[in-house]
């Protein structure tokens, strides 16, 4: 491997670190965010993202722990996705990268991605359908509204992992013979 390719592989990584600690502070705030808004709404206007939904949980607590539910899950789904990432290149061998691991962890990513694209549409459907009943505040949209991206990434990785499962095998299948 270049020395170029190497700086960009670690450039990658760090990359990747800094987008999971990123996401995992964003999970850990929303999930100290619902604690407060149930247990203790009057500071919700001084907490991360001032995601203030305690009008809708006054109105309707089914809607509130639905919207919450969505907003909890997406974003502790993208801190795993990343940390799935980082996995794969803290323990890929970049010398022989057609091996089950690197494909398996190309597929889970593939399955992440595409998860949090379908309930990030989901959820964008669930929202627009409370803003119909006056349930909705307008910030709450900015949590899933990059669903169809996700879906066509996701689709997209998972062709790519069918290609990397098909290398490995035919590697898998040249050993043997050789």
């Amino acid at each position: 491997m270049t020395k170029a390719n190497n700086f960009v592989f670690w450039g990658l990584y760090i990359v990747a670190w800094l987008i999971f600690i990123g996401l995992s502070i964003e999970a850990g705030g929303l999930l100290v965010n619902f604690i407060f808004s149930v247990f203790k709404p009057e500071v919700i206007h001084n907490l991360y993202q001032k995601l203030d939904l305690s009008a809708m949980y006054t109105n309707s607590k089914m809607a509130f722990f639905g919207i919450y539910s969505f907003i909890l899950f997406l974003s502790i789904l993208k801190a795993v996705l990343f940390y799935t990432v980082i996995r794969l290149m803290h323990k890929m061998d970049r010398q022989k990268p057609f091996n089950s691991f690197v494909s398996d962890q190309i597929l889970q990513i593939s399955y992440y991605t595409i998860t949090i694209g379908l309930f990030s549409y989901i959820a964008r459907q669930f929202t627009k359908n409370l803003m119909h009943h006056g349930f909705v505040p307008e910030g709450i949209n900015q949590f899933w509204a990059d669903s169809q991206a996700f879906i066509i990434m996701g689709a997209v990785i998972y062709i790519i992992a069918t290609i990397f499962k098909k290398g490995v095998d035919l590697q898998n299948e040249n050993d043997l013979t050789v």
